[in-house]
């Protein structure tokens, strides 16, 4: 009897079978120069099943004709206007067919085994929806970056702060988040999502436009009884403020507003009602402090996210759905970190109280 020995093109096929599809989408706006200096990487990883694409936000410079000379296995999906990052992705992924997707920021550069850590992860727990890898700093890369760190958390008052990153303290990277662990959301600069849970969610809500939309999505997952991961084993250094500097107006408007929305959106009614009462003032402060500060437009900024709040009140209103709330308060902070650091001197994850964590 001869044996049948499977061809290279048949090993290849069986190989794959054996890992989940993925999809790296890369959102693109005028990009050209972090696709020339990240995309190589990012093409180059180690994972035997997965496809490249990159979509456009309509750039008008030669991001894309860049992209189809140097890398004519990478896929394109444009897009008529520019979507932001919500709208964006939400109308790529459209058509994109892949068992995972990763939203990869164009300003990130990846490890050649970064993908199967987060995948590996995530097909152990059927109950997560989504996971980050530990995201590092592309400048000081013994240190966590501000997007995402060793994954998100927010407080009582819907501010944002990670594992390795209180406000303006950055922590070095000494092993001190090397658990695998559930957080409350991932960073959308490297951010895994089982595509079932993708199109269970409805996606990113595209009124948010760019900033928090992540957040919000995590946290509409766990209200459906979703889980969400950070994963040590996988490492990625992310450049930060590639499209908005972390001073722009426009970043501390949708920031602002997108917090507001996302309260209205997620928390139980009444909670919601006193819990934005509470919020506003605090951000008065912040508006004061700008002010005081001699950055009037972030302080404008600031103003124009209330009164789009407000506009948008009976819009945002009809976004709300019914789901246990149970499943989604692990993760939030009780009380305010800005308070624990300010006041407290708490300016480091570990110094937290983990009572204080829902």
């Amino acid at each position: 009897m001869v044996a049948v020995v499977p061809s290279a093109m048949e090993k290849k096929a069986q190989t794959m079978k054996q890992y989940p599809r993925v999809a790296v989408v890369i959102l693109n706006w005028n990009g050209r120069f972090f696709l020339e200096k990240f995309l190589p990487a990012v093409y180059n990883s180690n994972y035997p099943n997965v496809e490249f694409v990159v979509g456009d936000n309509a750039s008008s410079d030669d991001s894309i004709q860049f992209v189809t000379t140097h890398f004519p296995t990478v896929r394109i999906v444009r897009n008529t206007s520019n979507l932001g990052f919500a709208g964006g992705y939400n109308e790529v992924l459209k058509a994109v067919d892949a068992d995972y997707y990763v939203l990869l920021n164009s300003d990130v550069e990846v490890t050649p085994n970064w993908i199967a850590p987060v995948i590996e992860l995530l097909e152990n727990h059927p109950d997560m929806a989504a996971a980050q890898p530990k995201i590092r700093s592309y400048y000081q890369r013994d240190h966590f970056e501000h997007a995402g760190a060793a994954g998100g958390f927010i407080d009582h008052y819907g501010f944002p702060f990670c594992r390795g990153r209180m406000l303006h303290v950055i922590e070095k990277d000494n092993g001190q988040y090397d658990d695998a662990c559930e957080v409350f959301w991932a960073s959308g600069a490297a951010f895994f999502i089982k595509r079932h849970c993708w199109e269970l969610s409805g996606g990113f809500d595209a009124d948010f436009f760019a900033h928090m939309e992540e957040v919000d999505l995590c946290w509409r997952l766990k209200l459906a009884g979703y889980r969400i991961g950070y994963c040590p084993q996988s490492v990625v250094y992310h450049v930060g403020g590639g499209t908005l500097a972390a001073s722009n107006p426009k970043k501390t408007y949708l920031n602002f507003r997108n917090s507001l929305f996302m309260m209205q959106k997620n928390l139980p009614f009444l909670q919601a009602v006193w819990v934005i009462f509470a919020r506003m003032w605090i951000d008065f402060i912040a508006l004061a402090h700008f002010l005081i500060a001699g950055k009037p437009k972030d302080a404008w900024a600031i103003s124009r996210s209330h009164q789009r709040f407000f506009l948008d009140f009976f819009k945002t209103a009809k976004k709300r759905k019914r789901h246990n709330q149970k499943f989604g308060t692990k993760g939030i902070y009780h009380g305010s970190f800005i308070w624990a650091f300010y006041v407290h001197g708490k300016a480091y994850f570990s110094q937290l109280n983990p009572r204080n964590f829902l």
